[in-house]
């Protein structure tokens, strides 16, 4: 079972980079985490959207566990986001993490994700938001494995 998380924009910025790395190492099967970069379409609004909605969804196997991650989802404590992976993890389903451009993802991506997720109330830059998903992520796994990162 991977984890890819496909985003829409640039390079990790390097502040952004080692802190990823830091939680990335700590990581162990069955998370496997992996990064696809997709270019920002160089159209605007719908069209944008449209554009880079459909390459998010060429990177989707009809299998995958889709977790869309948008400002108007389910916003979960870190708990409930593990238990909300357990399920495909325990069915050895790859999970598909996405993280839309600008102007966010259209109607079939949302139609497409199994779970659409909000960090947070507030909106966050792209760079810092892959940096709280792969914290995120590594909370998870302790969580599901009984350690004590997570502190209740």
């Amino acid at each position: 079972m991977t984890i890819k998380v496909l985003a829409v924009g640039k390079k990790h910025e390097s502040w952004v980079d080692e802190g990823i790395s830091r939680y990335e190492k700590r990581l162990k099967k069955p998370f496997n985490l992996t990064w696809q970069l997709l270019n920002h379409s160089s159209r605007e609004n719908e069209a944008a959207r449209t554009e880079e909605s459909a390459r998010i969804l060429a990177k989707i196997d009809d299998h995958d566990f889709v977790v869309l991650l948008d400002e108007r989802g389910k916003n979960v404590d870190s708990p409930a986001l593990a238990n909300k992976l357990r399920a495909p993890i325990d069915a050895s389903r790859n999970v598909v993490i996405i993280i839309g451009g600008a102007y966010g993802v259209d109607p079939t991506v949302h139609a497409r994700a199994d779970f659409t997720w909000s960090l947070s109330k507030l909106v966050f830059p792209h760079q810092l938001v892959r940096l709280i998903l792969t914290e995120q992520l590594y909370r998870a796994q302790d969580i599901l494995a009984g350690g004590k990162y997570h502190h209740v």
